[in-house]
Parts: C-alpha cells; sequence; structure tokens
C-alpha cells in the first residue's frame, strides 16, 4: 500500500494502492484521475494539438509597408473614384439636360424652386462679402499707384481686379459654403431616409430629377451673383476712392474703361457659369453618397465645402493661365 498525504474533509492521510495507481494511465501523483479539460504535456507526451504557439509579432518594416498599402488604397485611390465618379456625374447630368430640354421634359417647377432657395441663402452674404472687398481692392491699389507715382490708375487696377479675379471667385465661394453645403445636406438626407433608394426602385432616375435642375440654378444663380459682384464692388471701390481717398472721379472712370474689355467681362461670365456647375455637381455626388446617418451627413457637408473650394482654386488658375496665353494684350 501506497500512503499519500492530501488534506481532505477527514483527519488521516488518503491512502492509494499501488495497482489502482498502475491501472489509471492518466492519474497524477497521487494516483487521483486528471481532468478530461486538462491538457496533456510534459517530458515524453506529444503535444496537445488544441495549444498553439503564439502568432510571431511583426516587424517594424511590416507595419510600415501595411500602413503605407492602406494609406494608399484609402486616400489617392479613394481620391480618384471620387473624381471620377463627379465627372461622371457631371457627363451624365450633362446628358439628360439636352435631351430633357430637347424632348420638353424639363422640370422647371423643380429649377425655379431650386434657383429661388440658392438665390435667398447666398444673395445677401454675397452684397455684404463684395462692398469690402472693393473698398480693401480701392485702398490697396492706391497705396501703390502713390508709392510709383502712378495715382491716376488705381481706378483700372481695383476694377479690373474685381471683374477679373474677385467677382467670379467670391460668388463661387459663396455658392460653396451656402448653396453647396444646403445641397449636399438636402440630397445626404434624403439618401440616409431611403428616399433615393425608393426613387431608383421605382424607376426614376436620380440624376433628371434632382441633380439636373440643382446643376442648371447654380449655373443661373452664379451668373448672376458675379454680375451683382462685379458692380457692388466697382461701385464700392469708386466712393471710397473718391470721398476718402479724394481721388478724381473722372480719372478713375477714365482709367477703368482704358484697360477693362468686353473679353475681360466675357470671360468672368464664363468662369462663374463653370464655377456654379462645379459647385453643383461635387454637392450632388457628396450628398448621393452620404452614409452613416446624420454624422456622416455631416461629414458629407464639412467634405462639400473643403472640396469644391479647393477645385474652384486649380479651375481658376488654369482660366486665368489660358486667357492670358490666348488673350495676350499688347496695350491700351
Amino acid at each position: 500500500m501506497t500512503t499519500v498525504d492530501r488534506p481532505t474533509s477527514g483527519t488521516g492521510p488518503t491512502t492509494v494502492s499501488a495497482p489502482a495507481k498502475a491501472m489509471c494511465p492518466v492519474c497524477d501523483d497521487d494516483g487521483l484521475p486528471i481532468a478530461p479539460d486538462t491538457p496533456l504535456t510534459g517530458p515524453g507526451l506529444p503535444a496537445d494539438p488544441n495549444v498553439r504557439d503564439p502568432a510571431p509579432r511583426p516587424t517594424a518594416t511590416a507595419e510600415i509597408g501595411d500602413w503605407m498599402r492602406g494609406y494608399t488604397r484609402r486616400h489617392p485611390i479613394a481620391s480618384l473614384e471620387t473624381v471620377g465618379g463627379q465627372v461622371i456625374l457631371g457627363w451624365q447630368a450633362l446628358v439628360y439636360l439636352v435631351t430633357d430640354i430637347v424632348h420638353l421634359r424639363f422640370p422647371w417647377k423643380e429649377f425655379v424652386r431650386q434657383s429661388a432657395f440658392m438665390t435667398s441663402a447666398s444673395a445677401l452674404p454675397t452684397v455684404f462679402v463684395a462692398i469690402p472687398i472693393g473698398m480693401t481692392l480701392s485702398i490697396q491699389f492706391a497705396l501703390l499707384a502713390a508709392q510709383v507715382g502712378a495715382t491716376s490708375l488705381a481706378g483700372a487696377a481695383s476694377g479690373l481686379a474685381v471683374i477679373r479675379q474677385g467677382a467670379p471667385m467670391v460668388a463661387a465661394l459663396l455658392m460653396a459654403a451656402a448653396a453647396g453645403s444646403a445641397v449636399c445636406a438636402d440630397l445626404g438626407s434624403r439618401k440616409i431616409r431611403e428616399e433615393i433608394d425608393a426613387m431608383e426602385v421605382m424607376g426614376l432616375s436620380v440624376i433628371q430629377r434632382l441633380v439636373v435642375p440643382r446643376m442648371v440654378a447654380a449655373v443661373l444663380v452664379s451668373v448672376c451673383l458675379t454680375g451683382v459682384i462685379c458692380f457692388v464692388g466697382f461701385f464700392s471701390g469708386y466712393i471710397f476712392n473718391v470721398f476718402v481717398q479724394n481721388g478724381t472721379p473722372g480719372t478713375f472712370v477714365t482709367t477703368f474703361a482704358s484697360f477693362a474689355t468686353v473679353s475681360d467681362f466675357v470671360l468672368t461670365m464664363i468662369k462663374a457659369a463653370v464655377f456654379g456647375a462645379i459647385v453643383a455637381i461635387v454637392s450632388c455626388h457628396k450628398g448621393l453618397n452620404a452614409s452613416g446617418g446624420p454624422a456622416g451627413v455631416a461629414n458629407a457637408v464639412n467634405a462639400t465645402v473643403v472640396a469644391s473650394i479647393i477645385l474652384l482654386m486649380l479651375v481658376n488658375v488654369g482660366f486665368t493661365q489660358l486667357y492670358v496665353m490666348l488673350f495676350p494684350r499688347t496695350g491700351f
């Protein structure tokens, strides 16, 4: 007999016979059966197949490579997909616009409603922004003209700056900040409420019903706001130059008329139309692809304003450079 001391509820030691221990192949040193869930490990025993070795920790080089691949997939490729989607959306909207006008199916009611909405959202801020811009340009060009001894050219410089660059850019930026964000929020709300999906299920074209009237309304409102800014900016610069800086009214108007041409105003209107279309396409694309509930709509609105401003700046640089190359100024 083999005697093993083990604490029990009694007071004496527990006695286990040696033959009983020999008959139990899965007993501990005390001769008691081992629980079935306990893995059998130790010298001379096979490794437990259920016990796996811990995975090796990736090296710093592997982590950096994974991060670079993820960044490339998330940002540059996603950016290209976004730009491609916006180009396709703009082309489809243009095709639907021509087709609807030819077949007399253009949604005039929605167009008038969106035009009134964009005008109410952008008109007053545009006027209040155009006044200080005209005054600021008048101050800067008057100081520069006084330094070089050409005070008579202050009117031409400030007027051309407002018409060529200030008016279309101010109109486009306010369209992106006010009208574009509102359009994106409207379409994004429809998207998360599944109204867009319902229209597609019923066989209605979302581009034809929602995108086309908003794009045409944005183009019209942008052109009108640009004309208003041209007048307000020039008039505010004239008033400030004459009554504050003691300039000559006739000289201000004469020098402006000598340098400004009709092509400058035509280019400004073309830029305004293109800027309005860009704002509409970007806002509609972001709104139609919004996801994630109200937070996703807020993110889409933020992305709309940022992307529109960056794209407008780049397009403005291209327009300006092409105009200088195609229509060089040889004199006045």
